[in-house]
């Protein structure tokens, strides 16, 4: 199989990080999970709170590096704005490869609210964001052709089905 860049984005509480995890099992993928990286950059570096696009820039070097060992790649992040996008897509014409961009989000705000509160924590030092920051939060609406999934009518199960028909989708196209 040739190598694929899939990326996925949405807000904090979405099920990025579920879905995203059960995508790289199941495709024998790299997986990138930027709140991992931005967590060992505080650590290392005995920062606190925002440390800029370091994170972002350490997993769209190692995207790259891993396209070009021929590896599928999740990346799993928020993806905020219009230009962490981009680079995602630099990366993957860097290396020759195909991307599959994923925006997840979860149009019942109640059980948006809910999943945000209640998440558990499994970064150790990661202080995720509380409700107010998630809706505060700068987000760039997504103009390029994506996959979009609606995970307040979707469970995990069926979106990770969706995501793996569109990889399949994509790589049948590309080869």
């Amino acid at each position: 199989m040739p190598p694929l860049l899939i990326v996925f984005g949405g807000l904090p509480g979405t099920g990025k990080t579920t879905i995203a995890r059960e995508v790289a099992r199941r495709q024998r993928a790299t997986y990138l999970r930027i709140d991992t990286i931005e967590q060992a950059i505080r650590e290392a570096d005995g920062l606190a709170g925002d440390i800029g696009p370091a994170g972002y820039a350490a997993a769209y070097a190692l995207a790259e590096a891993n396209l070009r060992l021929g590896q599928a790649v999740v990346a799993d992040a928020v993806n905020p704005l219009a230009i962490t996008r981009a680079a995602w897509r630099s990366a993957a014409v860097a290396a020759a490869a195909p991307i599959l961009e994923v925006e997840l989000l979860c149009s019942d705000q109640a059980e948006h609210r809910r999943r945000v509160e209640g998440r558990v924590v499994d970064v150790p030092g990661l202080v995720p964001p509380g409700w107010a920051a998630v809706l505060a939060r700068e987000y760039e609406p997504w103009p390029a052709p994506h996959l979009v999934i609606d995970t307040a009518t979707a469970s995990p199960d069926e979106a990770v089905d969706r995501v793996c028909a569109a990889i399949e989708a994509r790589r049948y196209l590309s080869s």
